[in-house]
């Protein structure tokens, strides 16, 4: 069996609607009281296994990579302060042993386009993919359970939750095949990117993947769809042809942290159990 060790998280996206703040900071870099959002991200997957983090970036996201170097100079600030505490919060011992890589887009032309960038560093094996945006709170991790629902399938598994119906434009939205539901996964039949109209389902994807290799091959040859731009759910369609896919009704708690008002309320549901505490 294929153990998962490798998550792409494109991270190359302008981050417009969180302006001016993102004007010369990574959307991904703002804080969720003391921790960027995109370290709650990475603590995801490592926590779930995976050993090597690929950043589809651009060249105005140099702030992730050097978040996670090391800052020579401050770390002999806060040695010689006696400031141990936080030396341990900027090296933190979990990502003592990744690997992190960083693979630059140089145009932002859609997620699908973004999950191509690493194909020279997936190797005949299935990965995962995290959206930093959705911060997703449960214990296993929404990656863990859709790792476990591909230990299980031994195929593709999407994560996906339930949205209004009158939502549904808004994601990709996937159709079932209702014999083999259970309770939490199910086959897809098909998958929409933000239909205006019928949805096949109220199931919405959400920011987190577990994809086989097999997923560039149908990418390659993409033109851009809705928005303009190359759409991962475009692809998976087209994979569906050709082998199965699972959905997972993941458990957790979700906050889009692409909009403010979910990041503002990622901030009081993270603050009210750390100060509840």
């Amino acid at each position: 069996m294929t153990k998962i060790t490798k998550a792409v998280f494109p991270v190359a996206g302008l981050g417009t609607r969180f302006l001016p703040a993102t004007k010369a900071i990574p959307k991904e870099m703002l804080p969720i009281i003391d921790k960027p959002l995109i370290e709650y991200a990475v603590e995801e997957a490592v926590n779930a296994g995976i050993k090597e983090i690929i950043f589809i970036t651009s060249h105005t996201k140099r702030a992730i990579e050097d978040h996670f170097d090391q800052n020579f100079e401050l770390e002999e600030k806060l040695r010689s302060g006696g400031k141990n505490d936080f030396l341990k919060k900027i090296n933190r011992d979990i990502f003592r042993d990744i690997k992190f890589t960083y693979v630059r887009q140089k145009t932002q032309n859609g997620l699908g386009d973004a999950i191509l960038h690493s194909e020279h560093l997936i190797k005949n094996e299935a990965f995962a993919i995290i959206l930093a945006d959705d911060l997703i709170i449960n214990n296993p991790s929404c990656i863990s359970q859709l790792i476990s629902s591909y230990d299980e399938h031994q195929c593709s598994v999407i994560g996906v939750n339930e949205v209004p119906k009158n939502e549904t434009e808004k994601y990709g939205v996937i159709s079932i095949d209702e014999s083999t539901s259970t309770k939490s996964s199910f086959f897809l039949n098909d998958i929409v990117e933000k239909p205006k109209n019928n949805p096949p389902s109220n199931l919405a994807v959400v920011g987190r993947y577990v994809l086989s290799d097999k997923i560039f091959k149908y990418l390659k040859n993409l033109k851009p769809s809705v928005g303009g731009e190359v759409q991962l759910t475009d692809a998976i369609k087209l994979m569906l042809n050709d082998e199965k896919v699972v959905g997972h009704l993941y458990e957790g708690k979700k906050f889009d942290c692409g909009s403010r008002h979910g990041y503002v309320n990622a901030i009081k549901h993270l603050a009210k159990e750390l100060f509840d505490d």
